[in-house]
């Protein structure tokens, strides 16, 4: 065996120009195919905790599904408001550590404007419990102060003092903008990749003051507020569309939600983010599996490959193949010999392959975090990805067999002969 292992390595030592192409061939695929599945998962992990942290999200009663969208992903419209009063009830919980209340319903050119309380900077996580961070200016503290996220701040080419002005409901419609009351940039957030990207954050003070000459969704006929008047006026709001719960004690996360279920002043629903967004993973996993299926099929493409350069080596080596069984050696010999020559192949290639991914990893996985959003990228292979480089060592072996077999196949005198 051990003769044959060395036979092997020469072998392959003297084929090294072209055995070389191949293992490049197999590098490329098992890295493709590695990175694949580290995006997959990545892409996985920033959906399920594009909100992190908050044990709960409370808002109106109704489907939970369509209150994660609406006050995570900013998808759909909410199904009814939350009272203050409740709020500030559920707030005063001796179980709850903190909230953050979240108005949601104006835009600007696009972008969703999220009316909150300066507690959302600090408490607010992401991915693996990240914080979110200002690159530039500072958390709002003024009326009409806003911190726009990145994608907004890249798409529009807004600075730090730049007036923005926002706009009632999805802005889709003329006439529907809080032109009276301009905003000013204050600070302009650190990439996420989560929907915080494209978020415009303002105070729930702010939310009321350009809301205070409307009613019922539209401007009141005759009635003007200017900016500077608004000061003068209760800006406490009245409800909010829904918010965030962290507890003292995640234990206790169960009892809180059977407590708001059963809150007797208005009907509430509390749902616990991870678990809604797994379900929702679930239900749009058709582009996971899309990515498994292109990972897999770049991976077959690289073992067509392995086959088709070893069935073509064949022609080119009868006469060697001849002269080992001339000196002893059985046909069984020869189809182990080709079997450690592609084991060799494999292995170097699949050695390149992992140098690769863990290099990029390496390398770029600050700039993904920074840009993308995707942090979960690791160093090491998880038990995953070990599985997949045992499947794939196991398939070039499969793949093997053909030109191995083919190789026990060849008769001494037929390679003896020359061929005229």
């Amino acid at each position: 065996m051990r003769l044959l292992l060395v036979i092997a390595a020469l072998s392959a030592w003297n084929r090294r120009l072209t055995l070389g192409l191949t293992v490049i061939a197999i590098a490329l695929a098992v890295s493709l195919l590695l990175s694949l599945e580290r995006i997959r998962e990545a892409v996985h992990d920033g959906f399920a905790q594009s909100v992190s942290g908050a044990d709960l999200i409370v808002g109106a009663r109704g489907s939970a599904l369509q209150l994660v969208l609406y006050t995570v992903f900013h998808v759909g419209d909410a199904s009814n408001e939350v009272a203050w009063a409740s709020y500030q009830a559920i707030a005063a919980d001796p179980a709850v550590a903190w909230s953050i209340p979240m108005a949601l319903g104006d835009s600007h050119r696009g972008f969703p404007v999220l009316g909150t309380t300066a507690e959302y900077f600090e408490r607010y996580r992401y991915g693996d419990r990240q914080p979110i961070r200002l690159v530039a200016g500072r958390p709002f503290r003024g009326l009409f102060e806003a911190v726009i996220g990145a994608e907004v701040a890249a798409r529009l080419a807004y600075r730090l003092g730049d007036p923005i002005t926002l706009s009632h409901g999805s802005g889709a419609q003329p006439g529907f903008e809080h032109a009276d009351k301009p905003f000013s940039v204050v600070g302009i957030l650190a990439p996420t990749g989560t929907p915080v990207d494209r978020r415009i954050h303002v105070s729930l003070a702010a939310i009321e003051a350009i809301h205070l000459d409307w009613m019922a969704g539209a401007p009141i006929p005759g009635l003007s507020i200017a900016a500077d008047s608004v000061g003068k006026f209760d800006l406490q709001p009245t409800s909010i569309t829904a918010f965030l719960v962290g507890l003292h004690q995640r234990g206790a996360v169960f009892q809180l939600q059977r407590k708001i279920a059963e809150y007797r002043d208005e009907p509430l629903l509390a749902v616990l983010p991870g678990v809604v967004l797994d379900q929702l993973w679930q239900t749009v996993g058709l582009a996971e599996k899309l990515l498994n299926g292109l990972s897999w099929l770049v991976f077959a493409v690289g073992l067509a490959g392995l086959a088709a350069v070893m069935l073509a080596s064949l022609s080119e080596r009868r006469r060697e193949l001849a002269v080992l069984r001339a000196v002893g050696s059985g046909p069984h010999h020869l189809m182990l010999l080709l079997m450690l020559e592609s084991l060799i192949v494999t292995l170097l290639g699949m050695f390149l392959g992992v140098l690769v991914v863990t290099a990029a990893a390496h390398l770029g996985g600050a700039w993904l975090a920074a840009h993308v959003g995707l942090s979960s990228f690791s160093l090491w292979l998880s038990p995953g990805e070990l599985e997949r480089l045992a499947v794939i060592g196991a398939a070039t072996q499969l793949t093997a067999l053909w030109p191995a077999w083919r190789a026990y196949r060849l008769s001494l005198a037929d390679g003896l002969i020359p061929r005229l």
